[in-house]
């Protein structure tokens, strides 16, 4: 069964930056993805970026493009997220989630194995 354990979240300054980790365990053979997904108070869920463990393909939403990266340390088992020149759009819960295949974009339905989240908030 896979664990996740998001950290990294905090509140920072509109232009700051934040790194999020993601420490995970367990996985199974169909957990080829490694994701984060956000979600602010009142919107959907939204696939933001994405890693894939065979062969360390990566994806973004336009949104963070160019602002996120995301990378693995494989040794460590886990998936990082670099984000700079925070919005404060940006403002949400972050999850990590393990799934078979990479989604980005936004989702309305369940999806993968989620972690318990970090909050970060970006301030104006």
């Amino acid at each position: 069964e896979v664990q996740l354990v998001e950290s990294g979240g905090g509140l920072v300054q509109a232009g700051g930056s934040l790194r999020l980790s993601c420490a995970a365990s367990g996985f199974t053979f169909d957990d080829d993805a490694i994701g984060w997904f956000r979600q602010a108070p009142g919107k959907e869920r939204e696939g933001v970026s994405c890693i894939r463990r065979t062969d360390s393909n990566t994806y973004y939403a336009d949104s963070v493009k160019g602002r996120f990266t995301i990378s693995s340390d494989n040794a460590k088992n886990t998936v990082y997220l670099q984000m700079n020149s925070l919005k404060p759009e940006d403002t949400a819960v972050y999850y990590c989630v393990a799934s078979p295949f990479c989604v980005i974009g936004p989702i309305t339905g369940d999806f993968g194995s989620w972690g318990q989240g970090t909050q970060v908030t970006v301030s104006s």
